[in-house]
């Protein structure tokens, strides 16, 4: 405590005010002894220019104050000082945490945001230099003998590249791409770092470095190397500790955006043989197909179809159409299963009952609770024809499509797959004159529900009204409108799979007519097996 007369003039002191101003002496002016910020204060008040009573904030030495005046009736005033440095320094650290906690959680929104592994490192570099140092490397999890490296410097470009450095001429490297904690700051030498860790156009020389690993789920993300210049501060201690949790946070965003893109590389290589393949003319023939998975989120499913083309035009071309039980990737499954074992059976692919017991008993000797349906056409060119061979094993009929319009369902008849000991299976022969075709087809499509209210099926009769209008069309342009009238008809409401395959006689120019007649037809010829 201070006290002044109206004058200005120090009239006592306590101990506690000795000891800040050991020269000060009772009778001195005030303003001769108090520091300015005081000294400013006490004359506001003296003047009257105040709302209040003034309160003053200052440092005396290293320390700070709070100073709260009391004035007297006459004119005296006691100044009363409360040392606050603690407080402050603890409202500071407080200050300091809740900042960087904010960066920290807004640091992994950002982060986990995206699971572009190559934008996950691009964005962990730039937060980096950022937040924490001028210039940053980000060294990802070597490939082979080659290390990816994402540099960026404060206000410059991020830039990538792999290349093949020695991580072990960088104090602490090698041991945080392997998970192992971090080497403290002040044990690393700026001046033994290689030119490699240079970020490109960063000229100043590097007065501070920073080695922390990017701990991942279970295995390391890799490590994120941090540099100041000389000109800069070094890293403190605090700065050191707060890398390190910006490293955690970063190194999960990085460890889920790999797994991410490890998981869609394998998706992506099983679903390549999953899903149905693109159609083309084989042989004189052509073909087409469709397929829309009943899920639009998905891309595979219970319906499957295949064309195993013949090693040369003398030889049957088979073609597989087939609706396993269920929807999604479970029936994909079988339906992976299922195509694999007829692949391996096309040497048998000229009986198709013997084709069909063996799918079965292999069907029922792996356990599977899902059956299946199928139907198998052998197509050979004859002439400017095509012979189908067509056998259903529980399955829709083939429908036949005339050049007049005519839609004819195709003799043929059997029992389902996987789902009893013995097969029975009825085939039957077609002929495809020039600019006919045999449709193949999932119940996706008669059974599909839509219509005004919602609940109706497309039916069969919708089916072979449409396909009469499709006469003479390319089995491309038929696939197209089955898919697109079933599309209609469903609208925003949910369906099966749908899958569709047309085989087509193609027209020629010295086959337009034969006979001068325009409608052309084929006995079916029945086949029990």
């Amino acid at each position: 405590m201070i006290v002044t007369d109206r004058d200005g003039g120090v009239v006592e002191l306590n101990d506690a005010a000795r000891m800040l101003w050991p020269r000060a002496a009772v009778g001195d002016r005030w303003r001769d002894t108090a520091p300015s910020w005081l000294a400013d204060a006490h004359t506001r008040l003296a003047t009257g220019t105040r709302l209040g009573t003034p309160t003053a904030h200052g440092a005396v030495a290293d320390r700070h104050f709070e100073a709260h005046p009391t004035v007297s009736d006459d004119g005296c005033v006691a100044w009363w000082l409360v040392d606050d440095t603690d407080r402050r320094i603890a409202e500071s650290a407080l200050a300091d945490a809740r900042r960087r906690s904010a960066l920290l959680s807004d640091v992994a929104g950002q982060l986990l945001s995206t699971l572009n592994l190559t934008r996950c490192m691009e964005m962990t570099a730039r937060m980096a230099t950022d937040h924490l140092a001028e210039a940053a490397l980000l060294v990802a999890p070597p490939q082979g003998h080659r290390l990816p490296l994402t540099y960026a410097r404060r206000g410059g470009p991020v830039t990538q590249v792999t290349a093949q450095v020695d991580a072990h001429g960088v104090p602490g490297l090698a041991e945080a791409l392997q998970g192992f904690p971090p080497v403290p700051a002040r044990w690393i030498d700026p001046a033994v770092l290689p030119e490699w860790v240079h970020p490109p156009d960063f000229g100043e020389p590097i007065g501070s470095v920073i080695v922390t690993p990017l701990p991942g789920h279970g295995v390391p993300a890799g490590a994120l190397i941090l540099l100041r210049s000389g000109r800069e501060r070094a890293f403190s201690e605090d700065e050191e500790l707060f890398a390190r949790l910006f490293a955690a946070r970063a190194g999960a965003a990085l460890s889920a955006a790999r797994l991410y893109t490890e998981q869609t590389a394998i998706t992506t290589t099983l679903m390549r043989e999953l899903l149905p393949p693109t159609l083309r003319s084989v042989h004189g023939v052509d073909y087409a197909g469709a397929y829309r998975p009943a899920r639009d989120n998905e891309r595979i499913g219970g319906d499957f179809y295949d064309v195993h083309p013949g090693a040369d035009p003398a030889e049957e071309t088979l073609v597989v159409l087939g609706d396993v039980a269920g929807k999604g990737l479970e029936a994909a499954v079988l339906t992976g299963k299922i195509r694999n074992t007829l692949h391996a059976l096309l040497p048998l692919a000229d009986d198709h009952a013997r084709m069909l017991t063996l799918l079965n008993g292999a069907l029922l000797s792996s356990h599977h609770t899902r059956f299946a349906t199928l139907v198998l056409a052998s197509v050979r060119r004859r002439g400017g024809k095509a012979d189908l061979r067509l056998t259903s094993a529980g399955h829709l009929a083939p429908l036949i499509v005339r050049q007049d319009g005519t839609v004819e369902e195709a003799d043929t008849h059997g029992s389902l797959i996987g789902a009893l000991p013995r097969v029975t299976s009825v085939s039957t022969d077609v002929t495809l004159r020039p600019g006919e075709t045999c449709v193949l087809y999932t119940d996706g499509v008669s059974e599909a529900r839509g219509g005004p209210l919602g609940d109706e099926l497309f039916g069969d009769h919708r089916l072979k009204r449409a396909l009469a209008e499709c006469a003479g069309m390319p089995a491309e342009a038929v696939v197209e409108r089955i898919q697109m009238l079933t599309a209609q008809w469903v609208g925003s409401g949910s369906h099966d799979d749908i899958a569709t395959v047309a085989i087509s006689a193609p027209r020629s120019a010295e086959l337009t007519v034969v006979g001068g007649q325009g409608r052309a037809g084929s006995t079916p010829v029945r086949r029990k097996g």
